[in-house]
């Protein structure tokens, strides 16, 4: 039987999603959680990988596994033997054609700020301090020539090997409630980075770094150095991802 799961975790104490030899990642705690309870090798596939220090409120995952549980009782189970830091928020039984990865047709990312002259410790690891003056309405403006199908290129890490960077952003938000501003950004797929640098140039125009006016000319360029700077990754959160026919 395949299995669908939705996880929440924080992402600091982690290598990210994926596996490494050089760290302790989120699939690996989920896999071997399963296997204490179920007593089998579990492969868990996930939406996509996050990086080290990207949380989720939504990452989507699935396994094959044979087990008498009901599934709606297997997060209860599961949560009692991972990290505080990752909880499975819901599972369900699957058709066997479905796919975490290849199966998706929207994600939805989240950047989260706050404005302030003095780090608050309470938010450390969870949101990103920008000083003030910031425009929100800036930043608003240059979001908002993000819409649409685009090649990204200028918007994916120097270095990566993907061929194809054209994707298609369909929603992209600023929002400002008091001194935290949030950034959500919906789309078909995102290049590695991509979300986290789309924040660093809509966080330049809210700065007047840049004017909200030339972001379709560092679109139209390619050129990674003319897009604003790659935002840490304890701001960003994989919010949720979409799927159609299952």
């Amino acid at each position: 039987m395949r299995y669908r799961i939705t996880l929440s975790y924080l992402g600091t104490e982690y290598c990210g999603w994926q596996r490494q030899k050089n760290g302790v990642s989120v699939q690996q705690k989920v896999e071997e959680a399963l296997e204490k309870l179920l007593g089998q090798k579990i492969d868990v596939q996930a939406s996509g990988r996050t990086d080290a220090g990207v949380h989720a409120a939504g990452q989507v995952a699935h396994f094959d596994a044979e087990t008498s549980i009901p599934s709606d009782k297997l997060p209860f189970a599961l949560n009692t033997l991972l990290p505080d830091d990752v909880r499975v928020r819901d599972c369900e039984e699957t058709s066997a054609d479905f796919h975490a990865r290849f199966s998706a047709k929207r994600k939805t990312y989240v950047y989260k700020i706050y404005l302030a002259r003095h780090s608050d410790p309470l938010r450390l690891g969870r949101a990103v301090m920008v000083t003030p003056p910031f425009d929100a309405e800036k930043a608003r403006q240059a979001a908002e020539y993000f819409k649409g199908r685009h090649d990204f290129k200028a918007f994916c890490s120097t270095g990566s090997r993907v061929k194809d960077t054209e994707r298609e952003i369909y929603d992209i938000s600023v929002t400002q409630n008091g001194d935290e501003i949030t950034l959500s950004v919906t789309g078909n797929g995102f290049l590695y980075n991509m979300v986290r640098i789309i924040a660093g140039t809509v966080v330049y125009a809210g700065k007047g770094k840049i004017a909200a006016e030339a972001v379709p000319d560092i679109i139209n360029s390619g050129d990674r150095k003319k897009a604003g700077k790659t935002m840490p990754a304890c701001g960003l959160y994989l919010y949720s991802v979409e799927y159609d026919g299952f």
